[in-house]
């Protein structure tokens, strides 16, 4: 898997759960009409949502919108998720759509890296319908500026609906977290004291799957961020001497800390997805590091007395993100068409059923988030955002990292074992590279 996002198969599979629970349905017409034909013209769109996802719910209402509007009609194809495998291809034959969607790794690995992707500066440059304000003021710069840049140097192929983040969530209603932690730790040591004052009342500080290395993983990266480490440019030293750096070493004695501490629930490096997270919902440890659509992924688990919150790992300067938007071909026969709908489903009325529908957040802070979500809203909301794992991606994180990263985290190897491994592994993956 690659670090840059979470995975979309998720981040869908979640809001489908939570959607049923609240009632929801995906209904709407199959297909927004006939490309081409009428006054306004027409487009293709292709989605990565299939047609009974409550995100294709939302728009099918924004594409029978957007043609009683402008005349203009929409081809849609919900493809779902393997339009990653189509849309290259696709491309290459000359058969591509005027419009698709997906997560941004999707577009940049697809698409944009192969510099077939527009650039779509001038959609941020046009007026939302209806609100007198351009696209870039409600698509806020640093959801874009992290975007890695393709050939030609821009990185603006990409417009958000739906953003996604990371971090601790827990239940917030649990008398025994709230007497743990009246208040947010600092730092590491103080959030080892409030997994001690849990650990006292016999509960496990930390749900984990012991044989997930991302959701795991994000501990450290997020420390690494802490004390001011880019994990790009640790990855990238082809001699492997970058992870002499002695907060690279700190914060891999941290993670041994928290499992050494005996703070991750009992069984943990036996078990497989969703066995912990089970375990999590039904109360047996506080917290559980996963992506923000863990909340649907539990929605039917938990009792309507919790009530959600998340943070980020003490000392964080900025919470990770994950894009899931538009993106048009540079080959596109119909994009002036195509762009016109991205600025209209960007408008608040339209888009604000990816919060209340799809219970996903949105770019637009001033679209609620679901209540689940609130704290992750907060904490996009800062002035910085950032990929998981700095961007990194391709095949370095598991002949690299992954396994060494277990080993530490079931506590069969030390930090500095740990350290040394990924260094010369690190050398030997460079060596190897063409």
């Amino acid at each position: 898997m690659g670090r840059t996002t979470m995975p979309a198969t998720r981040v869908a599979g979640a809001a489908v759960a939570t959607a049923l629970v609240l009632g929801l349905t995906a209904c709407g017409s199959g297909s927004g009409g006939a490309a081409g034909g009428g006054s306004g013209g027409g487009f293709t769109y292709w989605s990565m949502w299939r047609s009974d996802e409550p995100q294709a719910q939302v728009l099918k209402s924004a594409i029978a919108d957007f043609t009683a509007s402008t005349g203009i009609k929409v081809t849609v194809n919900w493809t779902g998720r393997d339009i990653a495998k189509k849309i290259g291809p696709a491309i290459a034959a000359g058969q591509a759509p005027d419009l698709w969607d997906e997560s941004n790794d999707v577009v940049y690995g697809s698409v944009a890296a192969a510099g077939q992707a527009l650039d779509l500066s001038p959609v941020l440059a046009m007026q939302v319908p209806g609100e007198n304000v351009p696209v870039s003021e409600v698509v806020p710069a640093k959801f874009l500026d992290v975007l890695p840049k393709d050939p030609a140097g821009q990185n603006r192929y990409l417009i958000p609906y739906d953003v996604a983040t990371t971090g601790m969530f827990y239940n917030a209603a649990d008398p025994d977290i709230a007497a743990a932690m009246p208040s947010p730790p600092a730092d590491w040591t103080g959030l080892l004291g409030v997994c001690d004052a849990l650990k006292a009342k016999g509960k496990s500080c930390v749900a984990t799957e012991g044989e997930d290395p991302w959701t795991n993983e994000l501990y450290f990266d997020y420390l690494l961020n802490a004390a001011g480490v880019d994990f790009g440019k640790l990855s990238a030293d082809k001699s492997g001497a970058s992870w002499n750096d002695p907060a690279v070493l700190t914060a891999a004695q941290d993670v041994a800390r928290l499992v050494n501490g005996g703070y991750l629930i009992s069984g943990y490096d036996a078990t497989k997805y969703p066995a912990q997270e089970t375990n999590w919902a039904s109360g047996k440890a506080a917290f559980y590091m996963d992506g923000s659509y863990v909340t649907g992924e539990v929605a039917k688990q938990i009792p309507p007395t919790w009530k959600f919150g998340s943070m980020l790992p003490p000392g964080a300067k900025s919470p990770d993100v994950s894009l899931f938007g538009f993106s048009i071909p540079k080959r596109a026969k119909n994009a002036t068409a195509a762009e016109k709908f991205i600025a209209f489903f960007l408008q608040k009325k339209e888009l604000s059923g990816m919060a209340t529908t799809a219970l996903n957040l949105t770019p637009r802070a001033d679209i609620p988030a679901p209540a689940a979500l609130a704290d992750a809203q907060q904490q996009l909301s800062g002035p910085s955002v950032r990929l998981a794992f700095d961007g990194v991606a391709g095949d370095w994180s598991p002949k690299v990292l992954d396994q060494n990263y277990l080993d530490l985290w079931h506590g069969s190897i030390s930090a500095e074992q740990f350290v040394a491994k990924c260094r010369s592994a690190q050398a030997t993956y460079w060596q190897t590279q063409g």
